[in-house]
């Protein structure tokens, strides 16, 4: 706890003289800043109304506590999902029945603002059920509890908490804005950690560079083992170009991690780009020291049509057992057929949710090749290949419907098992 202290006081100290407003990612709700802001503002009403009914638009003002010395603006997600499965002998022996469920994917209430008047300090609290930290066990998780100061002025600020680390483009983007319904590369990366995180925005808003770090055990989590690892992080981004108001874009981005080893011990593990499934690859816990992350990713997008990667390669410091390497990625896919585009946010270097402009709302097909390769050496965890086509339909700016069939490839002590799922999700942010 005295390292998140001090953490603290440092910021407080550089920046109790700059009198200027904080930089903060823009929440789910939200769309990105306009060229010389910071923050996002609610979408703008659609003329004649969406087809499908939604709260007033003046709702957020509604909503909105403002006094001289701090604001507070309340937050909510809500996902719900269900999902069928059907296996093969194969994987029936390898992981087991895999039961279709419903599932109350996340509720997620959010509480953000400012603090402050001349010196704008930001905040953010935010609780989960059933969220990406959350296990079979557990129903509710803090999943954001962090303070942003400003440094050298807006386009740099520190945030000193529970916030997210700053590595993976699935894990830095918000689960509520991606195109397919689940992340792939959960064995690579941790959905939040206490820590402290420094972001810049370069002058032009064409470059990002973030680093962090973080250690579970600052926030006086007792985890048991004599020494957590530290965490640290980086991100790297830049938009080769950036035009017709920000629906082609070019994004490109690298990001490193040091993943410390909680108790000399690591392990990674993951699931098929569900919540409700077994986990399919495994490695069991190692004796290891730590490990180190690369990450590459990139997006092209020409106004309906996006193209987007990433890959991640793990290199483990484990020479017990031979220091074992693993990998994953995906390429992927987007059309939105009604023409609309997903709108760029140049403050933290990722694409945010489609935003539909007609009464009918957006309609988007994606399509996703993925693997997840976590054998190597001593350490057989198993690997996967994984194939997933969709669509959703942005109803309004608050209301998503997506449906979408994947098969998974799953290789593990020599043999092959195909899983088939069917995954519909119906999502509200607000």
């Amino acid at each position: 706890m005295s390292h998140v202290l001090r953490a603290v006081s440092l910021a407080a100290l550089l920046t109790a003289t700059l009198a200027l407003p904080a930089q903060a990612q823009a929440p789910e709700s939200l769309l990105p800043p306009a060229p010389g802001q910071f923050e996002g503002e609610p979408p703008a009403p659609v003329p004649g109304g969406f087809l499908v009914p939604d709260a007033p638009q003046s709702t957020y003002k509604d909503t909105e506590l403002k006094s001289p010395w701090f604001t507070i603006k309340p937050g909510l997600v809500l996902l719900g999902d269900y999902t069928w499965f059907s296996q093969d002998a194969n994987s029936l022996a390898q992981v087991g029945r895999q039961d279709n469920e419903g599932q109350f994917r996340a509720a997620r209430l959010m509480l953000r603002g400012t603090i402050g008047t001349d010196y704008v300090m930001r905040y953010l609290i935010a609780g989960e059920y059933k969220g990406f930290d959350s296990t079979r066990d557990t129903n509710w998780d803090m999943t954001d509890v962090s303070l942003t100061f400003p440094i050298l002025g807006p386009t740099t600020t520190v945030t000193v908490g529970k916030t997210k680390e700053t590595h993976s483009y699935e894990m830095v983007g918000d689960a509520a804005n991606l195109p397919f319904q689940e992340r792939v590369l959960s064995p690579f990366f941790v959905s939040r950690a206490t820590g402290v995180r420094f972001n810049h925005m370069a002058a032009d808003r064409m470059s990002t560079f973030a680093f962090g770090f973080f250690n579970d055990s600052w926030s006086g989590k007792n985890t048991g083992v004599p020494n957590d690892g530290t965490d640290f992080t980086a991100r790297a981004t830049h938009l080769l170009w950036f035009e017709k108001e920000g629906s082609k874009f070019m994004h490109l981005g690298a990001s490193v991690r040091r993943a410390g080893a909680d108790g000399g011990k690591l392990r990674y593990r993951g699931r098929p780009e569900s919540n409700v499934t077994d986990y399919y690859v495994d490695t069991g816990s190692f004796t290891a020291n730590h490990a180190w992350h690369v990450g590459l990713e990139g997006i092209w997008q020409d106004g309906p049509l996006s193209v987007m990667g990433e890959y991640i390669r793990a290199k483990t410091d484990a020479p017990l057992s031979g220091s074992p390497s693993f990998q994953g990625g995906y390429i992927g896919a987007s059309w939105v057929v009604t023409g609309d585009s997903r709108p760029y946010d140049p403050t933290v270097g990722y694409a945010r949710r489609v935003k539909p402009s007609g009464t009918q709302g957006a309609i988007e097909l994606v399509a996703r090749l993925s693997y997840i390769d976590l054998d190597d050496g001593a350490i057989q965890g198993g690997s996967f290949k994984k194939t997933y086509v969709g669509a959703n339909w942005w109803a309004t700016h608050r209301w998503k419907l997506g449906i979408g069939w994947g098969r998974t490839w799953l290789d593990d002590q020599g043999v092959t098992g195909i899983t088939d799922a069917i995954l519909a999700r119906i999502q509200w942010v607000y």
